[in-house]
């Protein structure tokens, strides 16, 4: 229960600071987390492929 508490207040203080930044620095930010997630994604399906196969 703790956990999800500090969760919601750590999402709120990351979604105020998104309000009062520029739209630009937002899309930016956003389209940085999604290419590192989905490189994180293709780093992960390319290491269990390999794992698996040894």
């Amino acid at each position: 229960m703790l956990f999800l508490v500090a969760a919601l207040m750590l999402l709120g203080v990351v979604l105020g600071t998104v309000a009062h930044a520029p739209l630009t620095v937002s899309v930016a930010v956003a389209a940085g987390i999604a290419l590192w997630l989905g490189v994180f994604a293709i780093r992960e399906r390319h290491g269990r492929r390999h794992n698996s196969a040894g």
